[in-house]
C-alpha cells in the first residue's frame, strides 16, 4: 500500500490557449521548483501534455498550478490520470507529438 509520501506519477493533458504562450517553459520551471521529475510537450491537437513524478502533495500542487498556467495562457481544461513507472531525474521539454 502506498503512503502519501511515496513517489507517484501523473499524466496531465492541458487544453485551451496553452501553446505559444510560454506554457511549457513555465510548467517545467514549476515542476522543477516542486522537485518533480518528468517531461512536458506540445501535442499536434493544440494541447500540452506532461508526465510528472514525485511525492503526491507536490503533484497536487502542479495540477493546481496547471489550471492557472502562466499569465498569457487561457486554460480551458486540465485532466490527469495516475500512471506507474519510475522516471529519470530532472524535468525536461520533449518534442511535439
Amino acid at each position: 500500500m502506498k503512503t502519501i509520501s511515496e513517489p507517484a506519477a501523473r499524466l496531465l493533458r492541458i487544453r485551451g490557449l496553452v501553446q505559444g504562450v510560454g506554457y511549457r517553459n513555465a510548467l517545467q520551471a514549476e515542476a522543477t521548483r516542486l522537485g518533480l521529475s518528468g517531461w512536458v510537450r506540445n501535442r499536434s491537437d493544440g494541447s500540452v501534455e506532461a508526465l510528472a513524478a514525485g511525492p503526491a502533495p507536490a503533484l497536487d500542487q502542479l495540477v493546481a498550478w496547471a489550471r492557472r498556467g502562466p499569465p498569457a495562457a487561457r486554460v480551458g481544461e486540465v485532466s490527469w490520470e495516475a500512471v506507474e513507472g519510475p522516471l529519470d531525474t530532472g524535468f525536461r521539454r520533449e518534442a511535439t507529438l
